[in-house]
């Protein structure tokens, strides 16, 4: 986990980023995943998920290890990290972007579009985020859900368990951040 919090630092501060009162990090966001199929529904949940947002000028980072996830069978855990991530030779997912319109100041709830690149398997793809960003206290919460095409990042399905695996697979997510303290 430090590894991860050291890269994501580096790579946010390559963003750009001033000053650490205007940097709100989430050490333990959840990203969940849920793929509908005939045969059986898999889900995955991850909840250690790292993110800093930079509201002086609005950008975000995240960075999460795949092997993470967490499956109702072990077998599940298994072919989604050895046969279709490959966590081994890909063992991290990351996210660099733009809230778009945001205003820091506002305490009411907005919906806002997060557009940036999302990164899996080495493969990246730009991406638009519809985003509940909700301001309590000194704190930020973003949630949401987008989907993610199988396809566009080159993951692997072997034909004879094609019809037990979506070819799109729905997403959600939840940050919490706090004021980022040194």
């Amino acid at each position: 986990m430090n590894r991860i919090l050291i890269l994501l630092f580096v790579s946010f501060s390559l963003l750009g980023s001033n000053t650490k009162s205007n940097q709100f990090i989430a050490r333990q966001g959840q990203v969940s995943f849920f793929s509908y199929t005939t045969a059986e529904n898999i889900e995955a949940k991850n909840n250690q998920v790292l993110s800093i947002i930079d509201v002086s000028n609005n950008e975000i980072a995240i960075s999460m290890l795949m092997n993470a996830f967490i499956f109702k069978k072990s077998l599940m855990y298994e072919h989604f990290n050895e046969s279709y991530i490959e966590s081994d030779l890909y063992p991290k997912a990351t996210f660099k972007g733009q809230i778009l319109d945001f205003d820091s100041s506002q305490v009411e709830s907005q919906t806002r579009i997060v557009k940036g690149t999302l990164t899996i398997r080495n493969i990246s793809k730009e991406i638009e985020i519809k985003t509940i960003i909700t301001k309590d206290n000194n704190t930020y919460i973003l949630e949401g859900d987008f989907e993610i095409v199988v396809k566009d990042f080159d993951i692997k399905i072997p034909p004879i368990v094609a019809s037990n695996i979506a070819k799109i697979i729905t997403t959600k997510f939840r940050f919490e951040y706090e004021s980022y303290e040194e």
